[in-house]
């Protein structure tokens, strides 16, 4: 059987290269943890520190080129990564309102004058724009968003954890496990480097980019795993456990790359023509699929093959 990629004999690069990727990620974890006023792994929106909502009328239709200009006229006076979005209004032929701005950004103290200063440039790229709500989000709520944030992702790990064990066995399961957090780790640690040199945010929607990276991720690593079983089934007696290894993934490899590039074809069009309030999830999503493609095939069956080496040399190749 002729095998084409050879990940065992490289298992030790293919661990290097991860590592390469993991730690400056862990170091800006920590510093981030560390020096940041929030002391958060990575610098969070005002959905889990709190904030003040700004809601104008206007009466003309607004499209996502306007927002743009509206959020760097901001920036401009101060009020940096401030969330806008747009919500379309369905009234009477008698209302002149046609359009709703939503703007989030951090608390705004009574007296500060900043959302008067709002105000001014909203009016300034809308005419006749009118404040019609101003409310604040408490950091209490954004704690419990966060603690919630945590517990969906852990669930979902556990979940996925006593999944793999009763499908296939405990050393699968943790180095699937292993390959998940390899993969949280690089998406949560880029995005911290990305929040110390340009102030990017993470809000709630990086918990669901997250939590579908996770999915995708266990999903790609059982589909190789799935293949090492059905082959050590056939093949115990005539190949080694390396030998397995490699002969599966090259029997899945075309399948995750065909899906990955697919994924990414279509994300990669979102982040470049979609609005500007999903690109960060979409960004998410594109590092996360790349990286768990790579953990699937160059991480957790490397982990496999190193555990299960010398059972399987020393039962003679038998499972």
């Amino acid at each position: 059987m002729k095998i084409k990629l050879d990940i065992v004999k490289y298992r030790v690069l293919c661990l290097c290269i991860s590592a390469l990727f993991l730690i400056p990620c862990v170091g800006s974890l920590i510093y981030s943890s560390i020096a940041t006023p929030t002391h958060t792994p990575v610098k969070v929106s005002i959905d889990y520190t709190g904030g003040t909502i700004l809601q104008y009328g206007v009466k003309q239709d607004v499209n996502t080129n306007q927002l743009g200009v509206l959020r760097t006229e901001l920036a401009k006076q101060g009020v940096e990564n401030a969330e806008i979005q747009i919500i379309n209004v369905n009234n009477s032929e008698n209302s002149a309102i046609k359009s709703l701005i939503s703007i989030r950004t951090k608390f705004i103290e009574n007296g500060s004058g900043t959302d008067a200063k709002i105000t001014k440039v909203v009016q300034s790229q809308f005419e006749n724009a009118q404040l019609d709500q101003i409310s604040s989000v408490g950091p209490t709520l954004g704690k419990e968003l966060f603690a919630n944030s945590l517990v969906a992702v852990t669930l979902a790990l556990l979940g996925i954890i006593c999944y793999l064990t009763v499908r296939f066995q405990f050393d699968y399961a943790l180095a699937a496990i292993l390959g998940l957090v390899h993969d949280v780790v690089f998406v949560c640690g880029v995005f911290s480097i990305l929040g110390l040199l340009f102030g990017v945010e993470v809000d709630a929607l990086f918990v669901t980019a997250v939590l579908t990276v996770i999915g995708f991720s266990v999903h790609d690593t059982i589909v190789v795993f799935d293949r090492v079983r059905e082959n050590l089934r056939y093949y115990a007696k005539k190949m080694s456990f390396s030998e397995i290894i490699n002969f599966s993934v090259n029997q899945t490899l075309a399948r995750s790359i065909n899906t990955s590039v697919t994924t990414l074809i279509t994300l990669l069009a979102l982040y470049f023509f979609g609005g500007v309030t999903t690109r960060n999830f979409v960004l998410a999503m594109i590092l996360g699929i790349a990286i768990g493609t790579y953990s699937s095939i160059f991480f957790c069956t490397v982990l496999v093959d190193i555990w299960n080496e010398k059972k399987y040399a020393s039962l003679g190749a038998k499972k």
